[in-house]
């Protein structure tokens, strides 16, 4: 059956079913009723989330959910009014059932608004059935205009596994933070697109709208070349016969460039009518499942704020105002970075480098996140300090399941953290292996110049360490061919042309015969 009949067939069973539900008794406060009615409702949604392609099915899910929350919601107030005025014969609202019903059912109206509002925007379902949380493709993010244009990340790609650990090293300026700002939303893609659990959360347009630019600039100068070409064949020619057949040459070719040209551009601005849409619908669900850790732990907290008003910040914005459930959740996010919940009313100022930043975790971790930026969270703290935090970030991993990046300049802390490691300098991704495979086969020669600036603690070893500084106009030739992000061995990414994947080839064959030998 192909995929439109199935398609439909889906559809069909979703009226179906909503049909159903409106013949429900949503009044009937009776336990055996409500599990009925949301045994009714999961076989709607279930079929409702694989099928997002009928909006007006998405809109009436809407509704029935808002209803059925409602009801439980009145019954629940009905009961909190009954326990007040101390009846015996009130209902509890703690009761199991019924409290397992409501918090279904908010789940429920909370999971249908999710899908209304994320309805029409671009999903990849392939990226899901990878277990891929996130996925950057082709991000390109540039601050200033025309002369004063700084590409800060230029066309960089990689996926994140769900529970991976992702490394981002590279000395200052390279790009680590910036490409960190940009996926949790700070600054908006020049181009490129960001995709988190499937949904495209942000885009950019600028490489369509330069396509758009140079395809007219092209058209143009084809069509003045065939002028020139046509006039010129025109004074040599004086049959008319001839000059009727070029004419009509002439002009099938200039109205077949122009109506290339048309069909181009028809389909660039459908691409940057998409890229607004998923951009103006970016779920404030989704991000906020993205959380980052901040690398100045001072800078990042506001002085005039207590840690309490500083880690509830972020729920308050959510539209959780229940003062009680707020100071809970603070106690209980201090507990997990090692705070006692004392410290909830004291000011910034009052706390030392690596309180701080445990501040600043905890006001991260607060909002439950899937995905956790860890933008150089121990470069600012001492030596001692440094493992405490490290050591934290681990356990709250195992602890939550968090997936991270972790952007740090040191690649001995990053390797002892993180799976993967993505090495950058002046915007580009130079190279990409796992943690093993980097320290085992390190190619890029930036990548050697920072494995070479690695201290060692044997004071005669550090005597004899050579350090390597890198200098891309030396090293590399890039007059014939432009680089490009190649696959050496299975997983490890070189940024390279031909001549120098082939020596990394014998590189690496030579270092395993080497290693063998030993």
């Amino acid at each position: 059956m192909s995929n439109e009949a199935n398609l439909t067939q889906e559809l069909e069973l979703i009226h179906d079913l909503i049909a159903k539900k409106k013949a429900l008794d949503f009044s009937s406060a009776t336990l055996k009723d409500l599990e009925q009615d949301l045994l009714a409702h999961r076989e709607i949604l279930s079929h409702f989330v694989v099928c997002r392609h009928d909006l007006k099915a998405v809109k009436e899910e809407v509704l029935f959910c808002k209803a059925d929350y409602s009801v439980l919601l009145q019954e629940a107030k009905k009961r909190k009014r009954a326990a007040k005025l101390g009846l015996k014969e009130a209902p509890s609202i703690a009761d199991d059932t019924f409290s397992k019903a409501l918090e279904e059912y908010r789940e429920d109206y909370s999971n249908a608004k999710f899908s209304k509002d994320m309805f029409g925007v671009t999903f990849d379902e392939s990226l899901v059935q990878s277990n891929t949380i996130l996925s950057v493709r082709h991000l390109k993010q540039f601050f200033g205009t025309g002369e004063n244009k700084t590409k800060a990340v230029h066309d960089v790609s990689f996926d994140i596994k769900e529970g991976e650990c992702f490394g981002l090293v590279g000395e200052s300026g390279c790009g680590k933070t910036t490409t960190g700002r940009t996926v949790i939303g700070l600054y908006e893609p020049t181009s490129g697109a960001i995709y988190y659990k499937g949904f495209r959360i942000a885009a950019g347009d600028r490489w369509n709208r330069k396509e758009i630019k140079w395809s007219r600039i092209h058209a143009r100068e084809k069509i003045r070349d065939l002028t020139e070409q046509y006039r010129s064949d025109v004074s040599d020619t004086s049959s008319p016969e001839e000059l009727e057949k070029l004419k009509n040459d002439y002009e099938a070719a200039v109205k077949k460039i122009q109506d290339d040209l048309a069909t181009l551009i028809d389909e660039q601005r459908a691409i940057i009518k998409k890229i607004a849409y998923d951009n103006k619908h970016s779920s404030r669900r989704l991000r906020n499942e993205i959380q980052m850790i901040f690398q100045d732990p001072i800078d990042s907290l506001d002085p005039r704020m207590t840690v309490e008003d500083i880690i509830t910040e972020g729920l308050r914005i959510q539209g959780s105002y229940n003062h009680e459930e707020n100071r809970k959740a603070v106690e209980e996010s201090l507990k997990k970075v090692g705070l006692i919940p004392e410290y909830a009313s004291r000011y910034p100022h009052e706390f030392s480098g690596g309180q701080r930043q445990r501040i600043g975790i905890a006001r991260a971790m607060v909002m439950k996140p899937k995905l956790l930026i860890c933008d150089e969270p121990i470069s600012a703290l001492d030596v001692s300090i440094r493992a405490q935090v490290l050591n934290l970030l681990n356990k709250l991993k195992q602890e939550m399941g968090l997936t991270m990046i972790f952007i740090a300049h040191d690649l001995s802390v990053v390797k002892y953290f993180c799976d993967r490691i993505a090495v950058m300098y002046f915007g580009n991704m130079v190279e990409l292996a796992t943690s093993d495979e980097l320290f085992a086969h390190p190619l890029h020669p930036y990548t050697k110049a920072l494995l070479s600036a690695i201290p060692k603690p044997d004071p005669l070893s550090e005597k004899k360490r050579i350090r390597t500084v890198y200098n891309p106009a030396v090293v590399h030739d890039y007059t014939h061919e432009k680089p490009s992000f190649r696959e050496i061995l299975p997983g490890h990414f070189v940024l390279c042309n031909s001549k120098e994947e082939e020596e990394y080839k014998k590189e690496i064959a030579a270092l395993d015969e080497k290693k063998g030998g030993e």
